[in-house]
């Protein structure tokens, strides 16, 4: 089972970077570059030419497209004639870029700059090979910060609890423990998509769709100095800030560069909203689904059976944004909202609408595969076996037929709860729910390059992912089934 474990993962991994590469491809090379400018309000402000010209460039490399070289980057540490206009030593510089594949050319005011394409195979290069970051005691360079300590160790965290700590690391706190599911939370090893843009400028994409959203929330903190305050930072964040940039507020909190913490919020974040909800419909689709399916079954061609086919028939019938609105309707004679934001992400009723929905669009399938699974299996030779023996109608269904009915839907499970993170395009647009659902779509209409590769990463990694963990479940339901020919557990 192990080798066929790793076999899988090996497999798995190969088809990520087949999908990731793909949409690489895709975006970087049929897709208009200058798109990425008409949501970005910073670009429509600028007027002289020299800026634009900047500006744009600077984009382009933050994105990925190439590399971009002003005259001061590659003056840097050279005599200070090389800044000058036309300089020999500059010319010489750029010609060094030239030969390199560089294209070279000046500014209205006479500079030089220098812009290098990247290839596909650069570009696959560059976005997984920066991909996992691994902080550890060299990774911060101060020059106002020269005796910085290099170290990891072990202390309490301000809770009492301990924590390992970093100094020279760019997280303060590298693994903590706090009342948060899972409890336990690490920095060690993270994950780089990127910085988001047009949309949320300037943000990591990882922390668009992670950290929490809303206002601020404000609590008592015990900064290390022993200040009391309110505060929304969450000191398990903080990360190191250069000395030139330190001010007298983090002088007075903390004891070193460790101050630039993340903001605490009141509402969840994009993928916690649109777990939250999809795993809650989810229950509800499988505690109607399935007995409704068993019922079906149990009551072939009767009134049960009808009244479901007749349900299944309905519902994937009618579409599915009709069937939102209809909900929605009905919902707001009974005083639900029918956007999200009206009463927010911390009052239940706000969830009554999307939840049902989501839920009840998915019970027709539900019942209609547990209906066929149990009619197929009703008719096998081990039934008719068990009918022999003298067994009931009711032990053969609950023993025998349910248990190899339940199978396939079993072997869904993990893909249903894991990609519950997905959220649903549709129910969270009308709704205006701010979850994971719109961003894909909404980062394609942005051109949010970084966005959408991440948010392909993801969804195929988890996808991918849980057709193993769908495969190792449905082995622990039937102990019968094996994964490896001719049943060795290899």
């Amino acid at each position: 089972m192990g080798r066929y474990i790793i076999g899988r993962l090996i497999r798995s991994a190969f088809s990520v970077i087949a999908v990731v590469v793909i949409a690489l491809t895709l975006v970087y090379t049929q897709i208009d570059r200058s798109k990425v400018f008409q949501q970005d309000p910073t670009w429509v402000k600028l007027k002289d030419e020299d800026s634009k010209t900047r500006y744009m460039n600077g984009v382009y490399q933050r994105l990925g497209y190439l590399d971009f070289k002003e005259q001061n980057d590659v003056c840097r540490g050279k005599d200070s004639g090389c800044m000058t206009v036309g300089s020999k030593e500059a010319k010489t510089a750029f010609e060094e870029l030239k030969n390199k594949g560089y294209t070279v050319k000046t500014y209205n005011s006479g500079l030089y700059y220098a812009t290098k394409e990247y290839s596909i195979l650069d570009l696959v290069k560059n976005w997984f090979g920066h991909l996992v970051e691994v902080d550890h005691p060299w990774r911060i360079s101060d020059e106002h910060n020269p005796n910085l300590e290099r170290k990891i160790y072990i202390e309490n965290d301000y809770n009492g609890l301990p924590a390992i700590k970093g100094s020279g690391t760019v997280h303060k706190y590298l693994l903590y423990f706090d009342n948060k599911f899972p409890f336990v939370h690490q920095n060690f090893i993270n994950l780089n998509f990127g910085v988001s843009y047009p949309t949320f400028g300037g943000v990591g994409v990882k922390d668009v769709l992670t950290q929490t959203q809303g206002s601020s929330k404000q609590l008592p903190v015990v900064f290390e100095t022993g200040k009391k305050a309110n505060s929304a930072l969450q000191l398990h964040t903080c990360k190191y800030k250069s000395t030139d940039t330190i001010d007298d507020l983090d002088r007075g909190r903390f004891f070193d560069n460790y101050a630039n913490c993340e903001n605490l919020h009141k509402d969840p974040s994009m993928i916690g909203t649109s777990m939250t909800m999809g795993v809650i419909a989810l229950i509800i689709t499988y505690l109607i689904g399935i007995p409704a399916g068993m019922a079906m079954a149990a009551h072939k061609d009767k009134w049960q059976d009808k009244l479901g086919t007749v349900y299944i028939n309905v519902m994937s019938a009618v579409p599915s944004l009709a069937f939102i609105y209809f909900v929605q309707f009905i919902g707001m004679k009974f005083g639900l909202p029918d956007k999200f934001p009206t009463l927010g992400a911390h009052n239940v009723r706000s969830y009554i609408m999307p939840v049902l929905i989501l839920g009840l669009l998915s019970t027709g399938g539900i019942m209609m595969w547990m209906r066929r699974f149990m009619l197929d299996q009703a008719s096998s030779d081990y039934v008719k076996f068990a009918r022999a023996k003298g067994l009931s109608q009711r032990e053969i269904f609950r023993k025998h037929i349910l248990r190899n009915a339940s199978i396939p839907l079993v072997n869904g499970i993990p893909a249903a709860v894991i990609l519950t993170i997905s959220g649903a395009v549709i129910t969270e647009t009308v709704f205006a729910i701010p979850g994971m659902g719109k961003m894909l779509p909404d980062s394609i209409k942005a051109y949010n390059n970084p966005m959408v590769i991440a948010i392909t990463f993801i969804l195929t990694t988890l996808s991918i992912l849980s057709l193993l963990l769908g495969d190792l479940l449905v082995t622990v339901v039937d102990p019968r089934i094996q994964l490896t020919s001719k049943g060795e557990s290899r």
